[in-house]
């Protein structure tokens, strides 16, 4: 409201906020509030689903010792949103294994790792790290990540910063490919993407 009558006071108009208020109301205007971005603290019960193991090391001293993993949106215009999961090793910082689907379920997380495990061929002591999405947090995701000898890592709640390779990484992809392109569908993305990856 104080924004409204200083707006009005520089053109002139000696305005009240009362004033202002009744005719926002009169013509149904609302003012338009951003919530700023709150950072949830972790409590014990959050980490009953695992523990964030990698804490904020991003450094890694050889290849396949830290992965770390996390779904993006890619949208077009006959298929809707389409979604990609990648796997990225944080030693070479290139990305390892990716899935690209039109459904976001514990299927494409699955067979993003699946990629990068044979293509890698780790060895046993390998952290796998995401946040809590329940495609991570699933007890398919969690067998698979078993099977594979892998030791599970989560960011705490609500923090973004606790997976920023890969986060960082697909703002890349969205600053410099997907942004300046408008997808007919799933495959012509499907296509760009693999480019974009690969190249």
């Amino acid at each position: 409201m104080v924004h409204q009558r200083s707006k009005l006071n520089k053109l002139g108009h000696n305005i009240s906020i009362k004033r202002v208020q009744r005719l926002m109301r009169e013509l149904n205007i609302r003012s338009i509030v951003k919530k700023k971005y709150k950072h949830y603290s972790s409590k014990k019960s959050d980490f009953k689903r695992g523990k964030n193991l990698l804490n904020r090391n991003f450094n890694a001293i050889d290849i396949n010792k830290k992965w770390v993993t996390d779904i993006t949106y890619i949208h077009t215009l006959k298929d809707g949103w389409c979604y990609l999961a990648s796997v990225m090793d944080l030693f070479t910082k290139k990305i390892i294994g990716y899935s690209f689907s039109k459904t976001m379920d514990t299927k494409i997380t699955i067979e993003a790792l699946n990629k990068a495990y044979r293509k890698q061929k780790p060895d046993n002591d390998l952290i796998i790290h995401s946040d809590r999405g329940t495609q991570y947090i699933s007890k398919l995701y969690r067998k698979k990540v078993k099977k594979l000898g892998l030791f599970q890592s989560f960011s705490s709640k609500g923090n973004p910063y606790d997976n920023a390779a890969i986060e960082s990484f697909h703002a890349i992809l969205k600053k410099e490919e997907v942004h300046h392109k408008k997808y007919r569908d799933f495959k012509e993305a499907s296509i760009s993407i693999f480019q974009f990856i690969e190249g």
